[in-house]
């Protein structure tokens, strides 16, 4: 069944619309200032566990990588040199997402992982420049696996993105959306109605059943079209609502995997037939390519199959890790990047780093903001891992300039979903002596346990504005 034969014309489509959406974005980086204000205005950068090696690049360089992607995502749409565009691709999309941990987000994850699937997809093969070069190449048909292996990685977003919304704050108290909500009463005509409660249960409650039961309908070929207005209903309500970026664009071009493999063609042959004022199915019957037969999986394939596998075993076992930590991961935020937590939650904070040396029983109090921009100390504040990394780097500035060995302890205070304000890290604990890893980091304090409050709040957090 994976080694099946299936029209390339749905996988062409979908190359062809990752490819311009890639453009676009990198053009809409260079175009708004975000290249200099992300990466390469901020004198410290946060980078992830195991990748302190990534470095940023200077101005002139990163402007650079970026026009490269806009050139890259138009190659990649048109067909031309298909794996190494793809493949350059993948390293200069990956690489920007390594340069700062403060620019995370969920959809710019997942298009550095659906490159990295259509570097193995030969999407190529038809309606592209390098068939045209090489006739030899051109082929109508691929295996199924490469299509069911792009349903499966949309389909983890929209599940574990569901799976994240199965929680009280979320169902019972409609928070974070009740107060994401009441920060757009000054949209015009549903304005007024965001700040009534009701309107945030019905909201909550749409966004869960949406993301848990959406694949299932857009698997369902009698309801594909329907569940695919919904698609476009709902992501262009959230665009509308929240200013969450390129999110729902990403998420309407991946859910075209679920349609029949040769929808393009139809599509296509449709209009012409139109045009041309012929029947469609005469159009289509003289147009659509012969099935081949199913050939037999060669150590090749096998060993694709097998790869497959592993890959989807991992999508599977990255979201599920925080699990291992325990407590709330909303909270604590072990293992909440690349689980796909989707808008799950609304943490706002401040923070002091306390430096003292033990020597002279001196004490400073450091802001953040000597070393940080106004998005890094943002998303610095309500993140753990980027505490501590600041606080460590703040003790290796006070020791170059000859101040010893001192030690920096923090005052986190952090709310979550409209909560009072709590302590986040163990004050008593000197981080600069704390080495990041996997490990639970036991320096962070208990999650809260009282309920969320309902307040009007300011769109910030989750929800701020990102490209």
């Amino acid at each position: 069944m994976l080694l099946a034969p299936r029209d390339i014309a749905a996988l062409v489509a979908f190359r062809v619309a990752l490819g311009l959406l890639i453009f676009v974005s990198a053009v809409r980086f260079l175009a708004y200032g975000w290249v200099d204000v992300l990466f390469t205005g901020p004198r410290f950068h946060f980078t992830y566990w195991g990748f302190g090696w990534v470095p940023a690049l200077p101005a002139p360089w990163m402007h650079t990588v970026f026009a490269a992607l806009a050139i890259l995502g138009l190659c990649m749409a048109a067909g031309l040199f298909y794996r190494v565009t793809v493949g350059l691709l993948f390293v200069a999309f990956s690489y920007v997402q390594l340069v700062d941990v403060s620019n995370y987000l969920n959809h710019y994850y997942l298009v550095s992982l659906l490159l990295g699937l259509m570097l193995i997809v030969p999407a190529h093969r038809a309606f592209s420049v390098d068939a045209w070069r090489k006739p030899a190449l051109r082929s109508d048909w691929l295996p199924s696996w490469c299509t069911l292996l792009l349903r499966f990685q949309v389909g983890v977003v929209y599940v574990f993105a569901g799976l994240a919304k199965l929680t009280g704050d979320w169902l019972l108290h409609a928070q974070p959306l009740s107060i994401w909500l009441s920060a757009r009463t000054s949209l015009p005509v549903i304005g007024p109605m965001l700040d009534e409660p009701w309107v945030a249960y019905v909201a909550a409650w749409s966004g869960f059943l949406f993301d848990t039961t959406i694949v299932v309908f857009l698997l369902t070929r009698k309801l594909r079209p329907f569940a695919y207005v919904v698609v476009l209903g709902f992501h262009a309500a959230t665009s509308a609502l929240f200013p969450i970026g390129m999110f729902p664009f990403i998420m309407v071009t991946g859910a075209l995997v679920f349609f029949e493999a040769s929808w393009p063609r139809r599509l296509f042959h449709g209009l012409r037939a139109r045009l041309a004022r012929t029947s469609v199915a005469t159009s289509a019957a003289s147009e659509t390519p012969a099935t081949p037969a199913p050939s037999a999986p060669g150590w090749k394939g096998q060993v694709a199959l097998g790869l497959a596998l592993t890959y989807a075993v991992v999508q599977v076992a990255i979201p599920l890790r925080t699990h291992l930590y325990g407590g709330n991961v909303l909270w604590h935020e072990q293992g909440m990047r690349f689980s796909w937590r989707v808008m799950a939650r609304e943490k706002n904070g401040s923070v002091t780093f306390i430096v003292r040396d033990p020597a002279s029983d001196r004490e400073w109090h450091v802001a953040p903001s000597q070393y940080l921009t106004r998005l890094q100390e943002r998303e610095m504040s309500v993140q753990p891992d980027l505490i501590l990394q600041l606080a460590r780097h703040i003790a290796r500035d006070f020791e170059a300039q000859g101040k010893g060995r001192v030690q920096v302890h923090v005052d986190a205070q952090v709310s979550l979903n409209g909560r009072p304000a709590e302590l986040l890290v163990d004050p008593d604990v000197d981080l600069a002596r704390e080495v990041d890893s996997l490990a639970p980091k036991r320096w962070i304090r208990p999650a809260p346990e009282s309920p969320p409050i309902r307040l009007r709040a300011p769109l910030r957090g989750a929800t701020a504005e990102r490209p």
